[in-house]
Formats: C-alpha cells, structure tokens, sequence
C-alpha cells in the first residue's frame, strides 16, 4: 500500500515526545517494535521507551495508572475493562487495530495421540480435530482435560471455546479453562499441568519444537481475519494528548504497512529475536511471521500466508461490528448479556474509528464508508 508523503510541519503539536508503551513477548508485537528500529517515532518527533511485559493483566495496570501512555492490548480488553467485567474499570479506547490472527491452538503429545487413533487428522481441520477431541472426551468421562488461555477476555478464549463447540464440546462441562501469561504455556504443557492451549506466537512454534505438543489448529482457520491486537490508551490520555496520539498511530501504522510486505519479514525476524525485544531465537519466530507452519515437528511446514495480518485492506480499521461479534461471543462470561443499546454505546466509546479515519486521511489511505461491516 503506497502511502502519502506526509508534511511534518502541518500536523497538529504533539502535547508530549517523551512516553512509555508496553508490549508483550510476542511475535505479533512486531509493529511496536519495528517502528523503534526503523525510525518511524523518531519521524514524528516521539521518544519512545518500550516496555516489555509477561502478562496482560500488568501491561493493562500499568497503563491505567500511568506507567505506560500507551500499549499493545487484546482487542477484547479494551471493551471488557471499560466496562468493568474484566478485574478493573476504567475507559480505554482503540483507534488502531495492529494485527489480525497470529494465534495457534496446541495439545499435548499425549493428548494428540489418543485423537489421532480416531482417524487420520493431518489437515488439521479445526471441525475434525475437534471432533476426534470429543471422542476422547466421551471415552473418558472420568477425566477432566484442562486447557489454558491468556485471559478470560481475548480472541484465544473465544478461539477455543468456538472450536469447542465446533466438536460439540460444552466448555463449561467438558473441560476446565484456566488462564496462563503467554510464556508460562509451553512448560505448563510439558510438565502436564494442562493438557492443550490457546496462545499467540512464537509459543505454539516453541512447543512443537521442544516435541510437547501438537498445532492441532490455527487461530486463522477458525476465524480467520479475527482483531487481535490493538494499540489502546486510556480515554482520559486520549482527551489531554490527542496530538501525540496521532503521531503515535501514524508511526505505527507505517510499521505496519511496511510489515505487510512479506519480503521484509526476514528482517523483521533478525529485529524482533534479539535481546533487547523479545530475546528469542530466530528459529522459534520464523514459521509464523514467514507463513511456513510447522504443527508436528517431524512433518514439513504447511503455507499459511495469512498467519500474521498487519495491513492489508484496511486490518487497522476498528470495525465497531467485530466488536459487537466479540461482545456476543463473551456473553458466557459477562453473566448477562448487554442490552443492544449498552453494546452500541459501549463500542461507540471504544472503537474510535474516527481516530484511524483521522491518520489515514493524512497517510492517504481509502477508508471503509461505514464502521459496520455485514
């Protein structure tokens, strides 16, 4: 995507350049990371110190209180912590979606084996892995399987609990679904605390090349096109630092852009593995953010091209209906369900399309007409 040459010097003051932005150890934290290395906040007159983090739950804290301005966040969390369902409350909003999918759903070895005696699953097909799950559920009433995500609140807890019942698994009666930091899951695995998880890259790579476990399905084949991560700062941020705000996007959505093109990912790689970002070999970051998917370490790589979305065809545009899709997703979480005004009211507030329209006028790129997609 070809993006306009940007005069500096018209763009609206920036209220700050010196800030502070969470990410996690992850392989879709790449934007964040990439606009550090390559200049682009430097380009838009911000200082930016990145900060490493091992939990969702903190880099959420530490935001809201003011340690971060601003940091890589769970689409879900967003619209969960304004609301208040997911530990805290407190008004946080998304003008920019940074990457779509990137997740792998893996089961231990063990577990894999007992599927795998049901029948042939080397499509991984997420209908017929999930079916053969059931199987093994059914034969077993006795044993509970216990599976992990990274927060009640995310596209991984919806990623499972719809591959689930995809197999006609209950996921409040079949299983148990605990919540782990994403760099707990592979050990927690080995060691048979859980017996599958959902997580993000490189984790599932690193599990099936350490042999404990099997990519029994991607994130993308059972949604694919799912908002995964977005850049969020809280509403009361937003309101007194809109200037560095639009900076901010505008650097990251230039990483982004220049992420898309997958002959820059090799690169990408070399950046991200090193000790100062995700201190990570490159072998582990490699199958994802090149779309080669490896799902049992003794088999070859299957394409996944579509693995890691960072832009293409508008992937930063908050679209209020993914949203909506996601709050309908969680009503078995939130107790109740909202009120279709509530939910209007609260995706309005959350998903700031008018933020990403904003830098996208100024970037030159074709915005979608409405912010609700059938």
């Amino acid at each position: 995507m070809t993006m306009n040459k940007i005069n500096l010097g018209k763009l609206p003051p920036s209220e700050r350049s010196d800030l502070n932005v969470g990410y996690m150890r992850l392989s879709d934290s790449a934007p964040i990371i990439i606009a550090q290395e390559l200049g682009f906040y430097e380009k838009y007159a911000l200082n930016i110190t990145l900060h490493r983090e091992v939990s969702w739950a903190n880099i959420r804290d530490k935001m809201i209180t003011g340690t971060f301005d601003a940091c890589q966040m769970l689409a879900p969390m967003v619209w969960a912590t304004t609301l208040g369902v997911a530990g805290i409350r407190a008004p946080i909003i998304n003008g920019l979606v940074l990457s779509l999918n990137g997740n792998g759903l893996t089961l231990s070895s063990s577990l894999w084996e007992k599927m795998i005696a049901k029948g042939s699953l080397d499509n991984y097909e997420p209908v017929e892995t999930a079916k053969a799950l059931k199987q093994v559920i059914n034969e077993n009433p006795d044993t509970a399987l216990t599976f992990a995500t990274v927060h009640n609140f995310s596209t991984h807890t919806m990623l499972l609990r719809k591959w689930f019942e995809m197999g006609g698994i209950d996921s409040d009666r079949d299983v148990r679904i605990i919540v782990l930091p994403p760099e707990q899951m592979v050990d927690s695995l080995a060691q048979g605390v859980i017996d599958g998880f959902c997580v993000g890259e490189p984790w599932n790579s690193i599990a099936v090349e350490y042999g404990a476990g099997v990519m029994a399905s991607t994130g993308v084949s059972i949604w694919s096109g799912a908002p995964e991560k977005v850049l969020a700062v809280s509403e009361a941020w937003h309101v007194s630092n809109p200037g560095t705000h639009l900076r901010l996007r505008l650097a990251l959505m230039e990483a982004c852009n220049w992420l898309s093109d997958m002959d820059n990912r090799e690169e990408a790689i070399d950046i991200l593995s090193r000790p100062s970002y995700l201190d990570l070999s490159k072998e582990y970051l490699r199958p994802s953010l090149s779309g080669q998917i490896f799902h049992q370490r003794t088999q070859s790589p299957i394409q996944q091209s579509d693995f890691h979305v960072f832009d293409h065809l508008n992937a930063g545009f908050p679209w209020r209906s993914d949203a909506e899709l996601m709050i309908g997703l969680a009503t078995p979480l939130l107790g109740k369900p909202l009120s279709k005004e509530s939910s209007k009211s609260l995706i309005q507030r959350c998903c700031r399309t008018d933020l990403y329209r904003e830098a996208a006028q100024i970037l030159g790129i074709e915005c979608p007409a409405v912010d609700y997609r059938k």
